[in-house]
């Protein structure tokens, strides 16, 4: 089992957040290596919070890399090439076939037939 361990936070503004923790002994520093296609992504960053005894991870996800499709990026420990995380990025054509898209499109569907049922009932009583 990994001495290493990267959980994810969050995705917000473009920059995909984690926290990482070495369980090892040593002074552990990381080397990230994140990598889309097998082509690196830059400005990553591991910044330590020597307090709470882990380091918050930042991946910047480049404009340019979001396209149609599923582009997945993959997040190692570049010292050993160990695969920590991965996160993945759907758009565009292929989300029409995605059941959560249709849940969404039905939703927005119920909330209009609501305001219109709404407003027939009270024209109605009115």
């Amino acid at each position: 089992m990994s001495e290493i361990t990267l959980t994810k936070t969050r995705l917000i503004a473009g920059v995909w957040e984690g926290v990482l923790t070495h369980n090892g002994s040593g002074n552990f520093q990381p080397s990230l290596r994140v990598t889309h296609l097998d082509q690196p992504v830059e400005g990553v960053t591991a910044q330590e919070d020597q307090a709470a005894g882990h380091w918050l991870v930042r991946v910047p996800v480049p404009a340019n890399l979001i396209s149609d499709g599923l582009q997945t990026f993959v997040i190692r420990e570049a010292s050993n090439d160990e695969v920590l995380a991965s996160f993945a990025l759907l758009a565009g054509d292929a989300l029409a076939e995605d059941i959560r898209a249709e849940m969404s499109l039905l939703r927005a569907e119920l909330d209009m037939l609501k305001k219109a049922f709404r407003r027939h009932c009270v024209e109605t009583v009115g």
